[in-house]
């Protein structure tokens, strides 16, 4: 699925954009948790977008060690600036739904986006 289709679909709106990074990107699946360690220990495919409630820089170094390129921030959560300037420099594109975590993840899956496989 593409990432503007993700977007499209959560209704997501931009917090960062990596400009280096098209919206026309695949990825292969999606994982949600505010659980870091549980992304740590589960995603093994960087092609994943990772969707959380924990909105702050642990999510972000998290996804960098994962060369995960997109998070979204589920029940209309935000970065502070300082937070924001981090993704920034780490190259990946974040955005904010208004969705609960349960909803966001019933539409993309709903829509063909698969869970990780184990």
């Amino acid at each position: 699925m593409k990432i503007e289709s993700i977007i499209r679909i959560l209704d997501a709106q931009p917090l960062y954009e990596n400009p280096d990074r098209s919206l026309e990107t695949e990825i292969e699946y999606g994982f949600a948790s505010d659980l870091m360690s549980d992304a740590l220990a589960l995603i093994q495919n960087s092609s994943t977008v990772l969707l959380t409630g924990l909105a702050n820089p642990q999510s972000l170094r998290t996804a960098e060690m994962l060369d995960i390129n997109l998070v979204i921030y589920v029940r209309a959560k935000h970065l502070p600036e300082l937070d924001l300037q981090l993704a920034k420099e780490m190259g990946i594109s974040v955005y904010s739904t208004d969705m609960t975590m349960y909803e966001a993840c019933g539409r993309l899956f709903r829509e063909g986006l698969p869970p990780l496989k184990r």
